[in-house]
């Protein structure tokens, strides 16, 4: 019997309606503002958001070391729910899941990630921090 791949969930609350968060997840531009850890700038986003459409970014480490990820949309319900393919570049055969959805609290969105199909445990565990620091920057972004 196959084990269950590790998987992560986050939850967030962010100071702005379903509709702005929402967009921030789909948006290039937007994208470039909260995306990827701390120690890491967007230094290329594309995204083409709608069922079978891809997305592209190019993430920039403080000490220039460049990393870029990708997928292919396969769900999109505005301002509830988004699932997208996840694959880094350099090993585009390790695909995992993401999925994000926005549900309206009285004072903003609350977004549940849970990101899943992982290859192993460390890769899993790699990626919680890389979300967390994402969803940091998100809410400090909803946050001015």
């Amino acid at each position: 019997m196959n084990a269950v791949a590790p998987s992560l969930t986050l939850v967030r609350r962010m100071k702005a309606p379903p509709a702005r968060v929402f967009a921030a997840w789909i948006d290039p531009a937007v994208m470039a503002q909260w995306f990827g850890p701390h120690h890491t700038q967007v230094e290329e986003a594309e995204a083409d958001a709608r069922v079978g459409g891809t997305f592209r970014v190019v993430l920039r480490e403080d000490n220039g070391a460049r990393h870029q990820v990708g997928g292919t949309y396969q769900e999109i319900v505005p301002q509830e729910r988004l699932v997208f393919s996840w694959a880094w570049h350099s090993t585009p055969e390790r695909v995992s899941r993401v999925t994000v959805q926005f549900r309206p609290v009285p004072e903003g969105t609350e977004v549940t990630l849970t990101h899943d199909r992982f290859a192993d445990a460390d890769t899993a565990k790699r990626h919680t921090r890389g979300w967390t620091e994402s969803l940091e920057r998100q809410e400090r972004l909803f946050a001015r």
